[in-house]
C-alpha cells in the first residue's frame, strides 16, 4: 500500500510545478435575424397600420355615402329637393367668389359666415368675462351659491331666443339684440362647469391653504384654477356649441348680414341648394369651433399635467 502511494506521489510532483491551465471565454458572434423573419415582422407591421388606417377612414366615408344615397332617393321622390350633384354644382359656383358684395342685402357667403362668427366671437367672449368669474364666485362662498342658484334655475331652461324681444327694446338694433342672445345662451354652461369645479376642490387642499395662511388669490391662482380647468373648459365648449346653434335662428329674425339671414333670404328665393349648402357649413364651422377648444383643453389639461 505504501509502495503504490509512492508511485502517486511521484507521479503527481511533476504536476505540482507545472501552471494551472487558464479557461479562455470566446463570445460567440451575434447571429443576425433571418432576412425572412424581419421582412414578416415588417409586413405585420404594415399589416397592422393599414388595417388601423381603415378603420379610421373607411366608416366615415361610408357613411357620407350612406347619406348621398338617401339624398339621392328623396331627390328623386320630391322634385323640389335637388340630388347631391346639383347640389355640388351650386356649390362650387357659390364658393368660387365667396366674398363678392353687390350691396348690404347681396354679399357672398364669406361674408355672411364672417358677421355670423364676428357677432359669436362678441357675445362669447362677453360671456366668458362675466360667467367664469361669477362661477368661481358661486362655487367658492356658499352665500353667493345660495344667491344665485334660484336666479340661474328660473332662467338657464328659458330659450335664448326669447330673449330677443328684449334685446330689440333696449338696444334698438337687430346686430346687438343678436349678440345679447348670444350672451344669455353662452354664460349659462360657463358658470354652472365652473362653479361646479370650484366644488369639488378636495377639501384637503383648503386645508392646508388655511394652514399656511394663503391670501385669496393665491388660493384662486394656486389650487383653484388648476383644479377647476378642466372643468371650466368643458363649459366653454359647450358654450360656443349652443352659441352657433342661436346665431343662426336670431339671424333669421333680426335679418342683415349673416349665415342666418343668408338661408332665409335663400328661402325667400326658392333656392334650395343654396340652403343646403348653407347647413353643410354651418355644421362644419360648428365642429371645427368645438374641435379647436377640444384640442385647446387637451393642451392645457396636458401641461396641467406636466407641472
Amino acid at each position: 500500500m505504501s509502495a503504490i502511494m509512492e508511485s502517486i506521489n511521484e507521479s503527481a510532483a511533476p504536476m505540482a510545478g507545472k501552471p494551472a491551465a487558464t479557461a479562455t471565454v470566446v463570445a460567440a458572434p451575434a447571429v443576425a435575424a433571418p432576412k425572412a423573419a424581419v421582412e414578416k415582422e415588417r409586413s405585420k407591421g404594415n399589416g397592422l397600420w393599414l388595417r388601423s388606417t381603415t378603420l379610421l377612414v373607411l366608416p366615415p366615408v361610408f357613411g357620407v355615402l350612406f347619406l348621398c344615397l338617401m339624398w339621392e332617393i328623396v331627390s328623386i321622390k320630391n322634385s323640389g329637393i335637388p340630388s347631391p350633384l346639383v347640389t355640388l354644382k351650386a356649390a362650387m359656383e357659390l364658393f368660387a367668389d365667396p366674398f363678392y358684395s353687390n350691396g348690404p342685402n347681396d354679399q357672398g357667403i364669406g361674408w355672411n359666415i364672417y358677421a355670423s362668427l364676428k357677432r359669436v366671437g362678441i357675445g362669447f367672449g362677453m360671456a366668458a368675462i362675466v360667467g367664469i368669474p361669477l362661477g368661481f364666485m358661486i362655487g367658492r362662498f356658499k352665500f353667493l351659491s345660495g344667491m344665485f342658484n334660484p336666479i340661474i334655475s328660473l332662467l338657464k331652461p328659458v330659450s335664448p331666443l326669447a330673449w330677443l324681444p328684449i334685446g330689440l327694446l333696449v338696444f334698438k338694433a337687430a346686430d346687438p339684440a343678436a349678440i345679447w342672445a348670444i350672451f344669455i345662451c353662452s354664460i349659462w354652461p360657463m358658470i354652472i362647469n365652473t362653479a361646479i369645479g370650484v366644488q369639488r376642490v378636495p377639501q384637503d387642499y383648503m386645508n392646508v391653504a388655511r394652514v399656511l395662511n394663503l391670501s385669496e388669490w393665491k388660493i384662486i391662482t394656486k389650487i383653484l384654477f388648476p383644479s377647476v380647468l378642466p372643468y371650466m373648459l368643458t363649459g366653454v365648449r359647450l358654450a360656443i356649441g349652443t352659441a352657433w346653434l342661436v346665431i343662426v335662428a336670431a339671424e333669421m329674425l333680426t335679418g342683415g348680414v349673416g349665415i342666418g339671414f343668408w338661408v332665409w333670404d335663400e328661402w325667400n328665393n326658392l333656392n334650395v341648394a343654396h340652403i343646403i349648402i348653407a347647413i353643410v357649413v354651418i355644421g362644419v364651422v360648428g365642429l371645427v369651433l368645438e374641435q379647436i377648444l377640444v384640442g385647446l383643453a387637451k393642451a392645457f389639461t396636458y401641461e396641467d399635467v406636466k407641472s
